[in-house]
């Protein structure tokens, strides 16, 4: 008979977490990027304008980065990551099918707004949780990699269902009436980690960074945000990229729900790929993503309908980058106890240029979508040269590798 030593039961014990963490991803992503995949035309129906639309889910966006600085904070200086991570799940997964009994633009839009600061509130939390399962497991990389797999997965999924349910009743309250099942699969797995996992702190062992003196960030953390805000200020969102194949006629209108879901599964398996490549080669893996990233923007804007598809596919290898190995890249920069307000301050900072970018690139496609394309592309490669900076400066792709090596000693 043999038994389990006791770094092979801490490596089951930190797999499990992370694998429930990622099934409620996948469920909590079927929820609201189904419900996030028709808010569009919905509000639309309801009587919004074009910049009701606009301010109402931009609004929206930046309140679900900006709020990750206050629920960083509350988290790091409460040290209660169950309670907020739980508070966060909840108002998002009861304010994504309460969409079905709204009547009028005014109560969806708060709904919709209401689902963006849950998940504003949960995920620093949550994500401090998973980096304290990354130094078992064999690196951060991997574990953010392997929970945004899931995560973008459920985000196809969800859309694909919802086309589904419009396809047969063509009722949009139905259609938000579906994703009620997801939002309680959701918040029942979330139960079930919080019984299952009460301290996940435990989990962590040698801490990653040395305690930073003074309560202050290290300067090679303010260079990353630096270079990762021009990355979120050249990144377009997708309204806007659907909205280009409409205007040009580059993509069939059916297709572009379709494209989005390719985007989001490419996303997810890039993540996962690159989740593990970043914790073997460190950040130099996260240079050639952001090379690679910055080419869809000709491709969208300029290509034709197979240019756009490949365009699709390398935007949604962008995303699943943003939600992976750029807050993994964080996790090694900063101790344990201070991970939650660095998780939020870095997201929220992220967001605020994605947002401005936003509405940078949204100016200038209405000069001419070669201006947006060359924006789009410019802010990206300039952080390149930051990015260097960064691993020349601070060994990451050991402090990353590391991490693996601690949890097989």
């Amino acid at each position: 008979m043999t038994f389990a030593t006791p770094k092979a039961e801490g490596w089951r014990h930190a797999f499990t977490f992370v694998l429930l963490i990622g099934i409620l991803s996948f469920f909590a992503d079927f929820a609201y990027e189904g419900a996030r995949s028709i808010i569009g035309p919905y509000l639309s129906s309801l009587g919004a304008s074009a910049a009701i639309v606009g301010f109402v889910t931009g609004f929206g966006e930046f309140l679900g980065y900006g709020l990750r600085l206050v629920s960083g904070r509350a988290a790091d200086k409460t040290g209660k990551l169950w309670p907020i991570t739980i508070l966060g799940y909840v108002v998002q997964m009861l304010a994504v099918p309460a969409l079905a009994l709204t009547g009028s633009w005014p109560a969806a839009a708060v709904l919709i707004i209401l689902e963006r600061a849950g998940r504003a509130t949960r995920n620093p939390p949550r994500d401090v949780m998973l980096s304290h399962a990354g130094t078992r497991l064999g690196g951060y990389g991997w574990v953010f990699g392997l929970n945004e797999a899931l995560d973008q997965a459920g985000a196809m999924v969800g859309p694909l269902v919802i086309a589904a349910v419009l396809a047969g009743k063509g009722d949009y309250h139905a259609a938000f009436a579906a994703l009620l099942a997801p939002a309680l699969i959701t918040l029942t797995f979330v139960a079930v980690a919080r019984l299952r996992y009460p301290r996940p702190q435990e989990m962590e062992g040698e801490r990653a960074a040395p305690v930073q003196q003074g309560g202050r960030f290290p300067r090679v953390y303010w260079v990353y945000l630096a270079g990762a805000a021009l990355v979120g200020a050249g990144f377009a969102d997708y309204p806007l990229i659907a909205y280009h194949f409409s205007r040009a006629h580059t993509v069939p209108g059916a297709w572009i729900a379709i494209f989005y879901a390719i985007a989001m599964g490419t996303g997810g398996a890039g993540s996962l790929l690159f989740g593990r490549l970043f914790d073997r080669f460190g950040f130099s893996v996260l240079i050639w993503l952001t090379l690679l990233s910055a080419a869809f923007a000709p491709l969208v804007f300029l290509g034709n309908f197979w240019l756009a598809l490949a365009g699709a596919a390398i935007w949604g290898i962008g995303t699943g980058v943003h939600e992976s190995i750029i807050p993994a890249a964080v996790a090694p920069m900063i101790p344990a106890e201070r991970r939650a307000s660095a998780f939020g301050l870095f997201t929220a900072g992220y967001g605020l240029f994605w947002f401005l970018g936003s509405g940078a690139i949204g100016l200038l496609y209405d000069v001419s979508p070669v201006a947006a394309m060359i924006f789009c592309v410019a802010t990206q490669l300039a952080a390149v040269p930051i990015f260097l900076s960064v691993a020349s400066t601070a060994p990451l792709g050991s402090t990353a590798g590391g991490a693996s090596g601690r949890a097989r000693e």
